[in-house]
């Protein structure tokens, strides 16, 4: 059993951090053999906000939430440690993410083979599919 946490950039400790952007860049760059700028620089925003599951002392999923200036609300950086796959860990951490945005649209750029599990929290496509460093993407918003 995981323990959910959750802390804004300023508030995280350094080895958090590290755990965070180590367990997103091992998923997003080197699983998926996809090198490209996993640490984009909105880790730092006052409004984003980092979500994990904490097991036994290992980051074992993680969410990133945003609000970006023109009020668009963000869902993203689904990560889950291999290790730690099928315990329903990101998905806790979604429904904890969209419960913390509030109501009102959420968008995500989902990985194109996610959509099916994405639509599993109300989120539907919301434009073409695009390619983002090589991988299919689409657009999908929820509420």
């Amino acid at each position: 059993m995981g323990t959910l946490h959750a802390a804004r950039f300023a508030d995280l400790d350094a080895r958090t951090l590290h755990d965070l952007l180590r367990l997103r860049v091992d998923v997003f760059v080197v699983e998926q053999r996809c090198p490209y700028p996993e640490i984009d620089g909105r880790d730092v925003e006052p409004t984003a906000e980092h979500l994990w599951m904490d097991v036994d002392g290992q980051v074992a999923a993680t969410v990133r939430t945003l609000v970006d200036p023109d009020g668009t609300r963000r869902l993203g950086r689904v990560a889950t440690h291999r290790d730690h796959r099928g315990h329903g860990y990101a998905a806790q951490l979604v429904r904890e993410g969209l419960r913390r945005l509030g109501d009102g649209p959420v968008q995500i750029g989902a990985q194109a083979y996610l959509a099916d599990w994405y639509a599993r929290f109300g989120f539907v496509r919301s434009g073409p599919d695009y390619l983002e460093d090589g991988i299919p993407h689409l657009p999908m918003t929820r509420g």
